[in-house]
């Protein structure tokens, strides 16, 4: 299975298509990896949501998490938050892979993300996240559960994110 995620990583790179547009709504119900239920409900907290959307297989997915949680708490009193979404926790039931779901919570400790990390459920997998070619894929949401500009695909640095997060919240 991580063979052919990272196949598909690299194919993507050549083919940028993704499940959601600027202005798209965005709208879930999950849980987290802790167990608890999440809602789009979590957007309207928060000016922007930065939406990271990784794979316990893919090592950029992991060399950015350190940055993407000193993003979040650097940003914390601006009103952003980032979330992330482990795209390859289900099985091919739609059930959470207890391997997968072991490893990531490996992963989210070691990088130090403490931030929320959704675990999608097959209508996300069909819907949100059906398009999602490569990973990591970073999608900005706003309070109203909106889609803020194009999908961003692959890591970026915490410089380059931040700057990313300016923009945004200029507008």
């Amino acid at each position: 299975m991580k063979k052919f995620f990272a196949i598909i990583t690299l194919l993507a790179l050549t083919s940028l298509s993704f499940a959601q547009k600027a202005g798209d709504r965005i709208t879930f119900t999950a849980t987290d990896m802790k167990g608890a239920t999440v809602t789009s409900d979590i957007f309207a907290k928060n000016k922007v949501t930065i939406l990271n959307i990784w794979g316990t297989f893919c090592g950029p997915c992991i060399r950015e998490m350190p940055d993407l949680a000193k993003l979040n708490e650097a940003n914390k009193a601006k009103g952003v938050e980032v979330v992330g979404i482990v795209i390859d926790i289900l099985d091919r039931k739609g059930n959470v892979d207890p391997r997968v779901k072991s490893s990531g919570e490996a992963i989210i400790s070691q990088t130090g993300a403490n931030y929320t990390h959704i675990i999608p459920n097959m209508t996300m997998m069909t819907g949100l996240l059906k398009n999602i070619q490569a990973v990591p894929t970073t999608i900005f949401v706003d309070s109203n559960g909106r889609q803020i500009g194009e999908a961003y695909l692959g890591s970026r640095s915490q410089k380059d994110w931040q700057k990313i997060i300016d923009e945004i919240l200029k507008k």
